[in-house]
């Protein structure tokens, strides 16, 4: 396969483009078809085949842009000057023999190099040269640009550079791309030639000092790019990972955004997993008697069948969230997820409380999500958390409207502060709806202990699930979606 549009297709998939083998393969013959000459016709070529949605285009075109920048052509054989502004990281780990994790020659080594080529500058400047015996001295002598940067692709390719993931990782792996390409061998025959007596000799090792600074260079850019195209994205899903599963009483507040973010992005793939509508016609089991009473006008000839269907009605959702100060932050999590799943779940009725309870169903369809939870949390949040009189308020508001086709979730650590929780009234919950889960943001560890009323009310759940993370809550929502197909 094309080496080039591989690592394209990397880079993308690495940005969460999702491309499967089938879209590789067009991708291909699109390539062969196009080529690489025109780059505005490659770029609209391969948008047609890569990106799916408006959001996966606007990466690909981001991506695009940047993996097929256009570079400024550098002289390959710069001034001798130029040999000695050589960056300090390579200076270090490209000389002479590689210690282990990276450490390569001392830093003077480099310097008196330097010192003897400008004491033979004059010497060398000009006339016979030697020829280079290392594989990678001939590669820089011979001076093809395009040879050069498919000997440093397959080099960085080697050693993995797309896994780059840190800024600091940028001189490693430029040190590593380096000796893959041969610079030991090279750094030999250039201590050899400098200390041989002929002026050919020592002309070439002049030479090839210049042209490996150069390619040092090259090198440098190549893995800044490689980090541009790899290492930020690949940061941010580390960040999106640790985020996923800490806490979120514990996620600082400058990181909500992000929890937001990730919410939205999970509530997005929920809502693509389930949401596919069901076709009930013309598959599933064959309705024989209806069958049979169709066709009675064609002399018992079967010519129109029938078959059994059945009406399937998206559940109603009743969210019940305890937003005193203890849960509030999960409330707000928790809220925000299930209205982003409005495309599976359109009928979610929230009610918030810490004693008394109310709706806020209406705030969600006034306002967007995140107003609508600062103004919930303003409205029913900070005082003592009361679930007797929050239960008898959802007896009064809406348990009438619960039926067995209704899922109730609650939301909230069961902390009643050594009152009475009235699970009676949770029973009559139970008894109407066809499914209760409670969500518990505390560890199981600290359930039953201190003022928690959870060993007297989970036994009126159908479920009961630790709830502290957002990939917690992702995995009881997709549990309760996979229950509603």
């Amino acid at each position: 396969m094309d080496l080039l549009l591989s690592s394209f297709i990397r880079a993308l998939r690495n940005a969460d483009v999702r491309i499967s083998t089938a879209e590789t393969l067009d991708a291909l013959s699109t390539v062969e078809l196009v080529g690489y000459a025109d780059r505005s016709l490659l770029k609209s070529s391969l948008s047609l085949v890569l990106p799916k949605t408006v959001p996966e285009k606007a990466i690909f075109d981001a991506t695009f842009d940047q993996f097929f920048a256009y570079r400024k052509a550098t002289p390959i054989a710069p001034d001798a000057s130029s040999s000695q502004s050589e960056p300090a990281d390579f200076g270090q780990q490209g000389g002479q023999g590689s210690g282990e994790g990276g450490s390569g020659a001392p830093q003077n080594q480099g310097q008196s190099t330097s010192t003897r080529d400008e004491a033979s500058a004059a010497e060398t400047s000009a006339g016979e040269m030697a020829g280079a015996q290392s594989a990678l001295g001939q590669l820089l002598m011979r001076g093809n640009q395009i040879e050069i940067d498919i000997a440093i692709n397959a080099a960085g390719a080697r050693v993995n550079v797309q896994q780059i993931e840190v800024f600091t990782q940028k001189g490693l792996y430029a040190w590593r791309i380096l000796d893959a390409m041969g610079q030991q061998a090279l750094q030999q025959e250039i201590d050899q030639l400098n200390g041989n007596a002929e002026v050919p000799s020592r002309r070439l090792g002049q030479e090839l000092g210049r042209r490996r600074a150069w390619l040092r260079e090259q090198v440098r850019d190549y893995v800044e790019r490689q980090f541009l195209l790899n290492a930020d994205v690949t940061g941010k899903r580390l960040r999106g990972d640790l985020l996923r599963n800490m806490r979120i009483g514990r996620i600082d507040a400058t990181h909500h955004k992000a929890v937001q973010e990730l919410v939205r992005r999970m509530a997005r793939r929920l809502v693509s997993a389930y949401s596919r509508r069901r076709k009930v016609f013309r598959r599933g089991q064959l309705h024989v008697p209806r069958t049979l009473r169709r066709n009675m006008k064609y002399d018992d000839a079967i010519f129109d069948l029938h078959w059994r269907s059945q009406k399937v009605d998206r559940p109603k959702v009743f969210a019940i969230c305890d937003v005193s100060g203890s849960v509030a932050s999960y409330a707000g999590f928790m809220l925000m997820f299930l209205y982003s799943l409005d495309e599976v779940l359109p009928k979610v009725r929230s009610f918030a409380f810490s004693s008394d309870l109310g709706e806020v169903s209406e705030l969600f369809g006034q306002h967007d999500a995140e107003e609508a939870i600062a103004l919930t949390l303003k409205q029913y949040g900070g005082g003592s958390t009361d679930y007797a009189q929050a239960f008898s308020d959802l007896r009064r508001l809406c348990l009438d409207d619960i039926d067995k086709r209704s899922t109730v979730i609650v939301l909230g650590d069961a902390r009643n502060n050594n009152a009475d929780a009235r699970g009676d009234i949770l029973k009559e919950v139970y008894d109407r709806c066809r499914r209760l889960i409670w969500l518990n943001p505390e560890p199981r560890s600290m359930w039953n202990t201190g003022d928690s009323e959870m060993r007297f009310l989970a036994p009126y759940c159908h479920q009961v699930e630790e709830c502290g993370t957002p990939a917690q809550l992702e995995r009881v929502v997709s549990r309760l979606l996979r229950a509603t197909r």
